[in-house]
């Protein structure tokens, strides 16, 4: 096999050329009509609000200093780098992109998870090679880390803490000795539910939105599991579901300490924020607390979530597109939350 070896530098430059349809919206169409996603569907003012600021140019510079050795072939995306975290170098208190030019592009990139094990690491992406929204991987072998497309667009990737399940919205994939298992389709009461994004706790404990297009103030409920089995879901307490609308994207700590969600609320820094609640001392949940002007700004922040080895806070943010066809992963240290979390 012939393999070239380049070291570069190399400048991305923004183009919004291509309108793309948000993949929460596919879910939702193929959720409620169990047909292939179609490509022509777009975000609605429901899901995002659309916002308008300066518009600066796109640039991702990866210097001398930074330099990344690629190595391809002809079929193979491949790029050495024997570092965690796809070789990135890791942030401090201000988000930055996540891999830039490797994850993070000019398209839309949404729902980045790593497995427990921090060797694969999973995203969606639609924009460029990639008409139709896919779910793509990084997976580290042979001191290598290579791309694979998985599978078309199903839902938005979580894994359970154990790292036994691929959470899908109310469809799942298990684990087994040969990869990951056909999906699955979880059953009622959860089998005919709206659900864009599901996490579990290290319990089993479901936390996860709901969506009907006539309440834009669908809430995120959870439903325990007791001796193997998931009781009735319940709605969350007012702390978290109070808001304009859209409480979105739940992300539950291994061990309920916290929550992480996003919704349009009063206070909010005008489009979508991210909110953490922590679990108080009665078992109660704490008011909610916006993350910061560092994390929340007037665009729209979604979908965030911790890596399990707990150091990393990852979260999706629109890059000012008009269509939410230009959608980066940021990543930040996690530090954030111990910040805001009260001392009991």
């Amino acid at each position: 096999m012939n393999v070239r070896k380049t070291c570069i530098s190399i400048t991305i430059i923004q183009k919004n050329n291509q309108t793309i349809c948000h993949p929460e919206l596919v879910s939702r169409y193929h959720q409620s009509n169990k047909t292939k996603p179609q490509p022509s569907l777009r975000g609605t003012k429901q899901s995002h609000k659309k916002n308008k600021k300066p518009k600066p140019m796109k640039t991702t510079l990866l210097t001398l200093a930074l330099t990344i050795t690629a190595c391809t072939t002809n079929t193979k995306n491949t790029t050495t780098i024997a570092q965690p975290y796809l070789g990135q170098q890791p942030p401090g208190n201000t988000p930055i992109p996540f891999a830039p030019g490797m994850v993070s592009t000019e398209h839309y990139e949404y729902s980045g998870v790593f497995t427990p094990n921090m060797q694969e690491f999973y995203y969606i992406k639609q924009g460029g090679t990639h008409k139709d929204a896919k779910m793509l991987r990084y997976i580290y072998k042979n001191n290598q880390w290579k791309q694979e497309v998985v599978s078309n667009y199903i839902g938005q990737p979580v894994i359970s803490p154990n790292g036994k399940t691929m959470h899908l919205g109310n469809k799942y994939r298990e684990r087994t000795p040969n990869g990951w298992s056909q999906v699955k389709q979880l059953k009622a009461p959860f089998r005919n539910q709206r659900i864009m994004r599901l996490s579990s706790a290290a319990n089993g404990n479901y936390y996860f939105d709901t969506y009907h297009k006539d309440q834009p103030k669908f809430p995120i409920r959870y439903a325990e599991q007791v001796d193997g089995k998931h009781q009735t879901p319940k709605a969350l307490s007012a702390a978290i579901n109070t808001g304009i609308k859209n409480f979105n994207h739940p992300f539950i700590a291994p061990n309920e300490s916290y929550i992480l969600w996003d919704a349009v609320r009063e206070e909010g820094n005008g489009s979508s924020d991210i909110y953490i609640s922590f679990k108080q001392p009665d078992g109660t949940w704490g008011n909610a607390i916006n993350l910061g002007d560092k994390i929340n700004t007037k665009a729209w922040e979604a979908s965030a979530s911790v890596t399990p080895d707990g150091k990393y806070l990852f979260f999706c943010r629109n890059m000012d597109s008009d269509n939410y066809e230009n959608v980066d992963i940021f990543w930040v240290d996690a530090k954030v939350i111990e910040e805001l979390r009260p001392e009991f």
